[in-house]
């Protein structure tokens, strides 16, 4: 990813008080360092100080196609240096109004005895003068823009200058990714029907429509040698109970390597999946197979949601891509006793999110959904989570819906699913009627980690209304 940088200042200021560019750029300078990290490029356009340099800063980020603008205020400038940048690269902003200090040190400055160099001094570390300005020029013309205000070795400021980059880097990543959707949806589970161009006007993307005859091609291209790999991989991703029958690892084992082979032919960063048919066509053995092979997509970054729930395969993708995983889960019911939400949800769990090694159990029947196999048993790990649901409101658009809590030990229901005990800091009653009173879908995301500002960030960019629950 590649983002932009430039600082701004006023040409009159450097013959007037020596020294004071070579200043400014250097804490310019030592802002680019900060942001350089390993998969991001910054493009620094230098200190802006006529209009002819902010058109010339603008097509360079035009040029580079960079995913959002840091927009340094060095000291005053005129706001007609900073427009023309912002107009034509129209790419989203963020100001950024650090001081080189806390405060300047009153006596030593007012010791100086040289008004010049008083003034240059102050110059120096006026660069909240300018602020209202730029925002006041952005307003009227109709550009959003975010600020952060503090010092240069702020941590505060940092880690929301780092909150911006990484949603700047997960909003192109969503634009880039390509989203499988195999199968149909369960039939009269309206709350997760979705409109798909919706999906893709939000968040980019491309959404690649698969047929079970897909995957079923790809089944039959498997080989044994990769059965005997995908094995050796399942026993080391889980503890497989000994009462797991031979056939049904093989047949995990198999459509495992096929739906390796469907994802890297399709390019896929995501999937969601479901589908009945007849117990004679084949698909139900197919389909009936996937949950181990599809939990083992999640946890390689391709986040694999049931059900058919588009919406929550975005959300799940969105977790992932912020580094908290981004597991399938849904209310499974309230511990009034201990104030505890239990979640979870057949099928695929995000193994790399797991506290302990999941369990590989066999079940004698999918609830609600055709054949037996397989299913994945696992809680999410103990400490601080996320939950994000991409929500479909009324009116036509898509909101993300947040909630920070905590996963904590105790006891599960050991059905075979992903389950695991959540804590939030409001009582049960009050987050459940909160959340469901945003009406989400009854899926939703699990993440590791407090990571709302980041998801308030990434909806910012996104365009997109952001509710936090907690």
């Amino acid at each position: 990813m590649k983002v932009g940088l430039f600082g701004i200042g006023l040409e009159t200021y450097w013959h007037q008080f020596n020294g004071l560019q070579a200043r400014l750029e250097g804490y310019q300078q030592t802002i680019a360092q900060r942001l350089e990290q390993p998969g991001l490029q910054v493009v620094n356009a230098g200190l802006v100080d006529t209009v002819e340099k902010a058109r010339n800063a603008a097509a360079t980020f035009k040029q580079e196609d960079v995913a959002v603008i840091f927009l340094y205020v060095s000291t005053y400038a005129l706001s007609a240096t900073v427009l023309p940048v912002v107009q034509k690269a129209k790419v989203p902003v963020v100001i950024l109004n650090l001081q080189p200090v806390k405060a300047i040190d009153y006596n030593w400055f007012n010791n100086l005895g040289d008004r010049g160099l008083m003034t240059g001094e102050w110059l120096a570390n006026c660069q909240a003068c300018a602020v209202p300005e730029i925002a006041n020029v952005f307003n009227r013309s109709g550009i959003q823009f975010f600020q952060v205000t503090g010092t240069l070795d702020d941590a505060e400021a940092w880690a929301e200058i780092g909150d911006w980059v990484a949603a700047a880097g997960v909003a192109q990543a969503m634009q880039l990714n390509r989203m499988g959707v195999l199968g149909h949806y369960y039939n009269g589970m309206l709350d997760i029907y979705s409109d798909l161009t919706l999906q893709a006007a939000s968040f980019g993307g491309h959404i690649q429509h698969l047929e079970m005859c897909d995957l079923a091609a790809f089944h039959k291209q498997v080989e044994p040698a990769e059965v005997e790999q995908k094995r050796k991989e399942i026993f080391a991703a889980f503890e497989v109970l000994d009462e797991c029958p031979a056939h049904e690892i093989d047949r995990a084992a198999t459509t495992a390597v096929a739906l390796d082979k469907l994802v890297a032919h399709y390019q896929l960063g995501s999937l969601c999946y479901y589908y009945e048919g007849t117990a004679d066509s084949g698909y139900e053995d197919l389909i009936s197979s996937v949950i181990t092979g599809n939990s083992m997509l999640t946890a390689r970054h391709v986040p694999v949601a049931g059900e058919y729930e588009v919406k929550n395969a975005q959300a799940m993708k969105i977790m992932d891509l912020f580094g908290a995983g981004g597991s399938f889960t849904e209310f499974y019911g309230l511990d009034f006793n201990d104030d505890i939400v239990l979640m979870g949800h057949d099928g695929p769990g995000h193994l790399a999110i797991a506290e302990g090694k999941p369990l590989l159990k066999p079940l004698g029947v999918y609830h609600g959904k055709p054949g037996k196999g397989l299913s994945v048993e696992m809680k999410v790990k103990h400490g601080p989570v996320t939950l994000l649901s991409v929500v479909e409101t009324g009116n036509g658009r898509l909101k993300l819906l947040v909630a920070e809590g905590d996963s904590v030990a105790g006891p599960i229901l050991q059905i075979g699913n992903t389950n695991s005990r959540y804590k939030f800091p409001l009582d049960i009653k009050t987050f459940v009627n909160n959340w469901c009173k945003e009406g989400p879908a009854h899926h939703c995301a699990i993440g590791v980690g407090h990571i709302g500002s980041k998801l308030e960030k990434l909806g910012a960019l996104l365009g997109m209304e952001v509710v936090r629950v907690c």
